[in-house]
């Protein structure tokens, strides 16, 4: 079983001073082809997004930061693909986390745009973040007092057998 640590949800503000403690420039630039991109202590953040939108970014950026080796942009080598999964990996346990999912369903959020909002990231960046516990975990997880399923749909089990909490996740 997987013990839960405290809930940390960072803002974006948070995660720019987080930059700023690792001797890391973060800054907000046009960036026609993509949302953000990190080269040495740099940081390019395209300042067309949405503040939760700059604040999923941030967090993938400082996750190549903290778990990648050298330049990654070409995907076509398995090892730049790991690696970019990694940095996701990253960025998806500081801003949802299995925390992250039981508070949300003791907020009583039941659907993804509500998770989404409480956890103050995107559907998209939420999305991506279940599929990678479902691939990282399979159907579900348990913890000290959870057990989360991924399949059918998320739903969050209080070890309490009596009470029972599901959260449809629909794709529409």
């Amino acid at each position: 079983m997987m013990r839960i640590s405290e809930v940390i949800n960072l803002t974006y503000e948070e995660l720019l001073i987080e930059s700023d403690n690792n001797n890391l420039i973060a800054k907000e630039k046009e960036l026609p082809i993509s949302k953000g991109r990190i080269k040495g202590n740099r940081i390019a953040i395209n300042k067309s997004l949405t503040e939760t939108e700059k604040k999923c970014v941030l967090a993938e950026e400082l996750g190549h930061y903290h778990t990648t080796v050298g330049d990654i942009l070409d995907q076509s080598e398995v090892n730049e693909r790991k690696q970019e999964l990694q940095a996701r990996a990253w960025a998806y346990s500081r801003l949802v986390g299995l925390d992250g999912i039981i508070e949300a369903y003791l907020h009583g959020c039941e659907n993804l745009y509500e998770i989404a909002e409480y956890l103050e990231v995107t559907e998209e960046f939420l999305n991506d973040a279940l599929l990678h516990y479902k691939s990282k975990f399979g159907t579900h997880v348990e913890t000290d007092e959870y057990i989360i399923f991924f399949e059918p749909s998320i739903a969050v089990l209080e070890r309490n057998p009596n009470v029972l909490l599901k959260i449809e996740i629909s794709a529409g």
